[in-house]
């Protein structure tokens, strides 16, 4: 697994531990779910741009998404990617059509390179709008300008889409009094919203779960009821 991303997936001060990131919550559900544990790769760097076009790309730490998912991405040939973008181009009021346009290259060239299952993560929720400028020129409309194009990119791209923003619920207290960050149960909420993204579009989480129950007492005291009701139980997936 890679997730790449900005700061809210690097992590920071405003978190006391470097595992209450989000994703480092992701990947625990995930090897609680699965036989073996995830490789899990994060690339997330604060203050990054999306591509050299941001407006905030002369002031952000470099290289951009679009300077180095070749080799953050393709390079470790991951079996999921978790695409983290958004934020710091809709803070530095980049232009929709130009975000979109630079997040579709970097979805079809790692699709086209590798092929991983591919999550997108819509803009998170913050608060701090006039502060940190460059990165004063956004706002809850472009917020939602910028979650639409998300959602779109995913459609056409056969992407999961995990709308985050939808799942902190406009909530102020999930945030870092700096107005930008999630804080410790921000994190807790989006990690375990991408997760559920995750478990309800991959049937491969729930195998082990499968296999490790069935032979229970439990399993085969209902199983063996349900197949005398008629109404045996089937996988289905």
């Amino acid at each position: 697994m890679v997730v790449m991303g900005e700061s809210t997936v690097e992590g920071g001060p405003w978190l006391l531990n470097k595992e209450d990131r989000w994703p480092d919550v992701l990947a625990q559900l995930i090897d609680r779910s699965q036989a073996k544990p995830v490789e899990y790769h994060n690339k997330g760097i604060g203050a990054n741009a999306i591509s050299p076009r941001s407006p905030g790309y002369p002031d952000s730490a470099k290289p951009s998404a679009l300077e180095r998912y070749r080799e953050d991405v393709i390079d470790l040939e991951p079996d999921l990617l978790i695409l983290c973008y958004g934020l710091n181009d809709m803070r530095a009021g980049m232009e929709v059509d130009d975000f979109a346009e630079d997040m579709t290259t970097i979805i079809r060239d790692v699709e086209d390179a590798c092929s991983p299952v591919t999550v997108l993560t819509t803009v998170y929720h913050m608060t701090g709008w006039r502060s940190y400028p460059p990165y004063d020129r956004g706002s809850p409309e472009l917020t939602e300008r910028y979650n639409r194009a998300i959602t779109e990119l995913a459609e056409e791209n056969n992407c999961i889409l995990s709308d985050v923003w939808d799942a902190e619920g406009c909530a102020d207290w999930l945030i870092n009094p700096d107005g930008v960050h999630a804080n410790f149960v921000g994190n807790l909420v989006i990690g375990h919203r991408v997760f559920r993204d995750l478990a309800v579009n991959c049937s491969c989480l729930a195998e082990e779960t499968l296999a490790r129950t069935m032979d229970t007492e439990w399993v085969t005291n209902t199983s063996a009821s349900r197949e005398e009701a008629g109404d045996p139980f089937r996988k289905t997936w």
